[in-house]
């Protein structure tokens, strides 16, 4: 399944039909980068001088999550300049995700102290050979698009707290900087794992809950998920100040500590 545009412009806006019922993936992916493209136009652009086009995109595989939802989409595209140079551009589009940094607070402790604890969880993550991924809580966007709904709902699923949504605080966003050079490409204010090969973005959440201290042990080790839908998941309680090394392997927990400490210095959170 592919698209040629016979006379590609940068600034094109491409409609493609693959024969699949959902194409917000791959809609979203490909109104992004003809963002980007469209910013060749500037003087400043560092592409300016030759600018790069869409010339081509190929679906070559997508996956379905419950047998109706599309999940990943496997694509390569032709992205050239006059001089045929070319960007690489293959790409897995699998959407936006989020990822929660869940805070306990002992709550014997006075107001100004550092003690916190944090809450990871250790799951099968097949796709990196493990049966005992250590990571923060994450998930994947619903199609309603809230983000903040998808943190609270894998919360609720993961961790088996209620929150409300206005209880959380998006890190990523109070991190957000204005783009360099004025030349501003829209792309959320989010994480992104693997640029080189994927357009997951993942929003980064934090959420501090007082609890009585005995609760942390019994925290720790409890089994969690939705069990019917293949999640198998254990509760792991760290101190925070052990998060670095126990989240080392994921790209999530560091991110979340980088923001979270940098936003503490700040006065922002």
């Amino acid at each position: 399944m592919s698209f040629n545009p016979s006379s590609p412009s940068r600034c094109q806006k491409y409609s493609i039909d693959y024969g699949n019922p959902s194409l917000t993936l791959q809609q979203s992916w490909i109104e992004t980068l003809n963002n980007s493209l469209s910013l060749q136009s500037q003087k400043a652009h560092p592409f300016h001088a030759d600018p790069y086009a869409l010339r081509s995109v190929t679906v070559q595989s997508f996956d379905r999550f419950g047998g109706s939802r599309l999940g990943f989409i496997k694509l390569s595209a032709t992205v050239s300049n006059s001089a045929s140079e070319t960007l690489p551009a293959a790409a897995l589009l699998r959407g936006p995700s989020v990822a929660m940094l869940v805070m306990l607070v002992p709550d014997d402790l006075p107001a100004s102290s550092d003690e916190r604890y944090a809450v990871l969880t250790v799951q099968p993550r097949v796709p990196a050979g493990s049966l005992s991924f250590v990571e923060l809580p994450a998930g994947m966007v619903d199609d309603a698009g809230s983000f903040k709904g998808a943190a609270a709902k894998e919360m609720e699923e993961e961790l088996g707290i209620t929150i409300h949504e206005d209880e959380l605080v998006c890190l990523s966003e109070l991190a957000a900087i204005p783009e360099a050079d004025g030349i501003n490409e829209g792309l959320p204010s989010a994480m992104y794992p693997s640029a080189g090969g994927c357009d997951e973005h993942i929003t980064i959440y934090s959420y501090e809950r007082r609890i009585p201290r005995h609760q942390l042990r019994e925290w720790s080790g409890r089994l969690t998920g939705l069990r019917d839908h293949g999640e198998k998941i254990t509760l792991k309680v760290v101190p925070m100040k052990d998060l670095w090394w126990e989240g080392a392997r994921d790209a999530k927990a560091l991110a979340a500590l980088a923001l979270w400490e940098g936003l503490r210095r700040e006065g922002k959170v």
